[in-house]
């Protein structure tokens, strides 16, 4: 089992690239199963989930090749539709499988996704929208039998904002005859992305990016080559970073406005920030001043997937903030690994008050979810001593070997 080994006390300077999105690629990959032709993907980079996307479509019956962080990915002989939970049972991204395999086949069996275990996740609002579409589903020994074979266009209105089920109704929509209108829909720019990728191999998907997405159904899709956005996570991530530690730091391949509220948190936390292009520079002289509050929410309020690394970066600031998690009931489940590097935490349902200090102290601790063991690496950037963060794994999830990226910037970080 790998470790990561971080010690303080190194500001960060430099610039770094940003790699393509883990939350656009997975349902882009997904995606890829209705193309009859060969899709090509740039700056893909090395995460285990990406991996994990890949095993599925190989074992559906595509071809893949992978050559200096591109992926060849050919899906002309696709032909099964069993999405099987050795395969996909670790990994929430493996739902988005359903929409484009019943678009594909008109069948899909699919077990329960996986993923990190930060609350209730359920799949019913992808369940729901199906349905309305005509879809039948019969759920038996832990895997969804679904039978597309009478699917039709409509209009399907989502109780509440969804990223994932968005997706996988766009992708299930695809080759429908006629207009179907998706309402309520997620905004991220990963949503709009996926949008985008569609309609590069002649999809007909317009209005991604607001509340209401309309697709005219088309009878195939062809080859394309396609450069995924960067990774706002990945990108917030190493700019709380630079926060923390001080320094100045030039973030690339990333598009400011998908960090919006980030930025603007940031700024109000002492940092100088400014914007260019697809580039965001951060310069952090001094110990930060504490937020008043921190809210999560959906796109463009505050990302839940930046709260972990913010709540790093809020034990160490100057004065006192309430974090408010409003998306998921688990995202605080590395306090109480904060409290032992000496972190003043008080968490009360999904609410969490932080107190700084000058300094944290160097421990041996433990990552429970991929963001909350990027916070954890984060802690260890200003933390007395070594700090040592165990389960790497879940931070490979989303992270393509994030000891390299700060090491690059400066810090005094490994991999054991």
């Amino acid at each position: 089992m790998n470790k990561i080994r971080v010690k303080s006390g190194h500001k960060l300077y430099g610039s770094i690239d940003i790699c393509s999105s883990k939350n656009a690629i997975l349902p882009i990959l997904a995606a890829c199963t209705l193309c009859d032709g060969e899709v090509t993907l740039f700056n893909v980079p090395n995460f285990s989930d990406i991996k994990k996307m890949c095993a599925i479509l190989r074992s559906m019956g595509a071809g893949i090749i992978e050559f200096d962080n591109t992926l060849s990915i050919n899906c002309k002989n696709i032909d099964k539709c069993l999405i099987s939970n050795e395969l996909g049972g670790d990994i929430r991204a493996s739902i988005i499988f359903l929409g484009a395999t019943l678009a594909r086949l008109k069948k899909c069996i699919i077990g329960q996704p996986g993923g990190c275990l930060i609350g209730n996740r359920p799949i019913d609002l992808h369940l729901f929208g199906l349905r309305q579409l005509g879809v039948k589903i019969v759920e038996e020994h832990g895997y969804l039998y679904c039978d597309g074979s009478d699917m039709h266009n409509g209009v399907v209105e989502f109780e509440k904002q969804s990223v994932g089920a968005t997706e996988n109704l766009m992708l299930a929509c695809v080759f429908l005859k006629g207009k179907t209108t998706l309402k309520n829909c997620a905004k991220e720019p990963e949503v709009v992305d996926l949008a985008n990728f569609l309609n590069s191999m002649g999809a007909k998907v317009f209005g991604a990016g607001t509340s209401s997405i309309t697709i005219f159904g088309v009878d195939k899709l062809h080859s394309t080559e396609y450069l995924p956005i960067g990774d706002r996570i990945v990108a917030g991530t190493y700019l709380a970073a630079t926060a923390i530690c001080g320094g100045d730091v030039e973030i690339c391949n990333i598009n400011p406005l998908h960090l919006k509220s980030v930025l603007k948190k940031l700024a109000y936390c002492g940092c100088n920030v400014s914007t260019k292009n697809d580039k965001i520079k951060i310069s952090a002289n001094k110990r930060c001043n504490a937020l008043k509050s921190i809210t999560t929410g959906v796109y463009p309020k505050f990302p839940t997937d930046l709260q972990s690394v913010f709540l790093s970066l809020m034990t160490v600031s100057k004065g006192n903030c309430v974090i408010h998690e409003n998306l998921f009931d688990g995202r605080f489940k590395q306090v109480p690994e904060l409290l032992k590097m000496g972190a003043k935490i008080d968490v009360v349902c999904n609410m969490a008050k932080v107190t700084g200090v000058k300094k944290l102290s160097g421990a041996d601790v433990c990552a429970t979810d991929l963001r909350a063991g990027a916070g954890l690496v984060l802690a260890g950037l200003n933390a007395d001593g070594y700090t040592t963060i165990d389960n790497v794994h879940f931070i490979d999830r989303g992270y393509d070997h994030i000891e390299r990226d700060l090491s690059l910037l400066g810090a005094e970080i490994e991999r054991l």
